[in-house]
């Protein structure tokens, strides 16, 4: 950015940002010469605009009305118009071009106008997207020396629009507009949403929170993320304020009965007032621990949401970001079961042949039958302990990966011994002397392994209490000496102490995720801080490939596409978008290590898994001409929002229109399907478990449409 360049913290020089009412530019023409104007624009999204509205107008001395330059149209699509002088009718407004761009709001939108002689063409952030022909001819009586100036104006208050405008620049000839691009892209404040904890998700992305009075509320986490507009992060060091907010209005949410600040910090077991302990920007990243004392019930039901801001820049939109709508209840409304398939409360019993194989409802089941997102709960998952996988594709064109084999034998030597130490923390929780036991435990367990890495109870607790950042940045550092047996150890531990065991399979993967991730981006970056999109995704689908063993199975133009969207990235990929990329690919490639989930990857007729897709692709494909498909029908895919050490990173999801005639989505227990593997349970297939589901009877299609 071009406040890297000076010598002070600021993240932005305030006269490099312009209120769009104030914007004004003016541009000397001469006739029959080539020219380019590129700046960025950010537009507010506020209730009072109305549509088609303009963005920039043409202001000319001579002529008594204004004309339009962009124009937003009723579908809030970009229309640029040519400018006025560059037509021998320069009275005639309605020289409209064909062209709509799709423009979203509130996000930094580099544009850029190339005039040349007979042609208008349009660039947005670096790329041409369209042109226009024109014919370019200025009345040169009207200026002797055949120059001629064109004035550009921001829409005015009253023209309904507000945004701002950065680094609006005429360009001489040698410097092109994706330079511009490139050159000092403008910040913009958000949510991670991939590093939420604690917190449940409705289908319609309203935040369901656990708050209220102190023995009630329970810590949620949350990160915001400084980035530019070609999604490098700012790396400066500053303060992020938290605040609590009504949803509908903005306005802040009131003090509780007991005179509580709404929003309160977490720090160090003790809580303050969420304006008392601002987080740190640090690499462009702020990890933020939170409570919210203040109930929707006590609030006529109204929603809220945590509005996240740089004190120093306080007005400035882009450096605002908003969470998703936040419920805050008392506490959870219904038990983390299914009504259908019901979470297992320990590992499933292959010999059980009447037992369901496993769907789980991690989430809340609302009253009124909403769709929802499933989130994982207590139990619901081991890692795959037991025999080596024997790969069934035969020999491949790529190195197949082996880490799977190498994971279980390390877990084959050390699962005996995590079983009796689990025993025997069960027996000292029911002897006289609980506290003694467990204090004794705590300092048997304070020794090296035998790989020589301390794993001390202080790791432990750190990764219970801490959120996805602390946990990625805590598991970073663990890796680097431990052994995969100590994360094995690690991995029991937690579970141990949280009381739950959906964390251990991002655990075990750590160590592998980790060095396999640095070996890709050393490949393929060759010490370049910035890539190309191309040159850096089709190393990353080859080694995909090489992990799950498929020499058939390639990425679609679809699959690059949602890639790109995890990663956040432009034309040009950083390390912390390969890093994105990377933590939400690799935990998808070791599920699909799974001989019998690898198996219907593979399928072509019938393609069971079509590829990388959304949530909301998975709902629309559910869609029929008169409404949803018949009940029964369902995809499977991968949740797109869930990266390590998220633990549902990697997990199937079964999508499906249920008997109510509603759209579900449920986890596909791995636990239950290693444990079938394991003991080759009738020889039944993954397919053949599916349909044996009551709730399922037809695998659907995706049809995905080209962008």
């Amino acid at each position: 950015m071009g406040s890297d360049n000076n010598n002070n913290n600021n993240v932005i020089n305030r006269k490099d940002y312009i209120l769009l009412k104030d914007f004004r530019k003016e541009i000397e023409v001469e006739n029959e010469k080539n020219f380019s104007i590129s700046f960025w624009v950010y537009l507010i999204n506020s209730s009072t605009a109305a549509f088609p509205a303009t963005i920039i107008k043409q202001v000319y001395s001579d002529i008594s009305s204004n004309a339009p330059f962009l124009v937003l149209n009723e579908k809030k699509k970009m229309t640029p118009f040519p400018f006025l002088h560059a037509h021998k009718d320069t009275t005639n407004f309605s020289n409209s071009t064909s062209m709509e761009i799709e423009f979203p709001l509130e996000n930094w939108i580099h544009v850029g106008c190339e005039v040349v002689t007979d042609m208008l063409r349009l660039h947005i952030n670096g790329e041409i997207v369209g042109e226009q022909p024109q014919s370019f001819s200025l009345d040169k009586s009207s200026n002797s020396n055949g120059l001629r100036k064109i004035t550009l104006a921001g829409a005015g208050v009253d023209d309904g629009l507000q945004g701002y405008i950065h680094l609006a620049e005429v360009l001489p000839l040698s410097f092109s507009i994706k330079d511009h691009y490139v050159k000092d892209p403008p910040p913009r404040l958000s949510v991670d949403l991939s590093s939420t904890s604690e917190i449940d998700e409705d289908s319609d992305s309203i935040w369901n929170i656990v708050g209220g009075k102190a023995s009630c509320r329970r810590i949620f986490s949350l990160d915001v993320v400084l980035l530019n507009a070609i999604c490098q992060a700012v790396n400066k060091e500053l303060e992020i304020v938290a605040s609590l907010v009504y949803a509908d209005s903005g306005l802040h949410v009131e003090k509780t009965s007991d005179d509580e600040d709404p929003l309160l910090a977490s720090c160090d077991g003790i809580e303050f007032a969420s304006y008392d302990r601002p987080g740190k920007l640090l690499h462009g990243r702020a990890s933020l621990k939170l409570k919210i004392s203040q109930l929707s019930s006590k609030c006529d039901n109204r929603l809220f949401r945590i509005k996240l801001e740089i004190p120093k820049f306080s007005g400035y939109h882009f450096l605002e970001a908003f969470s998703h709508p936040i419920r805050c209840i008392s506490r959870c409304r219904n038990p983390r079961t299914s009504m259908t398939w019901k979470r297992p409360s320990s590992a499933p019993d292959p010999s059980n042949k009447s037992q369901s194989f496993g769907l789980c409802n991690g989430s809340l089941e609302l009253q009124h039958n909403s769709i929802h997102e499933i989130r994982a709960g207590p139990s619901s998952k081991r890692i795959k302990l037991g025999k080596e996988r024997t790969s069934t594709l035969g020999q491949t064109d790529v190195a197949c990966y082996s880490d799977t084999r190498t994971t279980n034998q390390v877990a084959n030597a050390v699962e005996t011994q995590l079983a009796r130490e689990a025993e025997n923390i069960e027996e000292a929780d029911n002897s006289p002397s609980v506290s003694d036991s467990i204090e004794e435990r705590l300092s048997d367990f304070n020794i090296m392994s035998s790989s020589g890495y301390l794993i001390s109870d202080v790791i432990i607790f750190k990764y219970c209490l801490g959120g996805m950042t602390d946990r990625a940045l805590l598991l970073k550092e663990v890796a680097t000496s431990a052994s995969e047996e100590d994360l094995f150890r690690l991995a029991n531990e937690v579970s141990l102490y949280s009381g739950c065991s959906h964390h251990r399979r991002q655990i075990v993967i750590a160590k592998r995720l980790i060095e396999e991730g640095t070996k890709v981006w050393n490949s393929i970056s060759q010490n370049n801080r910035l890539i190309q999109w191309e040159n850096g995704v089709f190393e990353i689908e080859e080694q995909f490939m090489r992990i799950t063993c498929s020499s058939t199975r390639s990425f679609t133009e679809q699959d690059f596409e949602l890639l790109r969207r995890i990663s956040g990235c432009g034309e040009y990929m950083a390390q912390e978008n390969f890093e994105k990329i990377w933590r939400w690919l690799y935990p998808v490639a070791f599920t699909l290590t799974s001989d019998s989930i690898n198996t219907i990857w593979n399928s072509t007729s019938p393609k069971w898994i079509e590829g990388f897709i959304t949530k909301e692709e998975a709902e629309l494909s559910l869609q029929g001409p008169r409404g949803l498909q018949e009940p029964g029908t369902f995809v499977l895919r991968f949740p797109t929002s869930r990266s390590w050490p998220h633990s549902d990173a990697g997990c199937l999801i079964v999508t499906y229109v249920g008997s109510d005639h509603t759209i579900h989505h449920r986890l596909l227990s791995l636990d239950y399907i290693y444990s079938c593997e394991e003991s080759e349970m009738n020889g039944k297939s993954l397919e053949d478990m599916l349909f044996a589901e009551p709730e399922l009877s037809r695998l659907g299609r995706i049809v995905r449409q080209r962008q």
